[in-house]
C-alpha cells in the first residue's frame, strides 16, 4: 500500500478548513474558517497556492460554481478534499498523537 502524502501545518489547516465547509469551501470561506479557527487569516496567494499544489497532489479537488453578477460574472472554485486527503489528514493526526502521548501539557511536570 501506498503511504500517505506527508503534510506540512498549514496544509493540514486548510484541509481541516475544507472538511468543516463541507459543501461550501471556496476561498473566501476557507480563509474565513481559518481565521475564525485560528486567529489568523492567511493572505489569499498563499491559500490559494497551496490549494492548487494540494490539488496537483491529488489531496483536493476543485470545481466551478456557477458565474454570478455579484461576482464580475467570475466563478466561485469550490474545494473538496479527495481520499488521499483524508488519508494525509489521518497519517498526520495518528503522528501527532503519537508525539503527544504521555505529555501532560495543561500541567505537572511537563509543563
Amino acid at each position: 500500500m501506498k503511504a500517505p502524502i506527508s503534510l506540512g501545518e498549514f496544509e493540514q489547516v486548510v484541509l481541516l478548513a475544507v472538511l468543516r465547509l463541507e459543501d461550501n469551501a471556496y476561498g473566501v470561506t476557507i480563509r474565513s474558517e481559518i481565521a475564525a479557527c485560528t486567529g489568523r487569516e492567511p493572505a489569499p496567494g498563499a491559500l490559494y497556492t497551496t490549494l492548487d499544489r494540494m490539488e496537483d497532489k491529488g489531496m483536493v479537488r476543485s470545481r466551478l460554481g456557477d458565474a454570478t453578477p455579484q461576482r464580475g460574472g467570475r466563478a466561485k472554485r469550490y474545494f473538496v478534499v479527495t481520499k488521499a486527503g483524508r488519508a494525509a489528514l489521518i497519517s498526520a493526526q495518528k503522528a501527532y498523537q503519537s508525539l503527544l502521548d504521555g505529555l501532560n501539557l495543561l500541567g505537572g511536570e511537563n509543563a
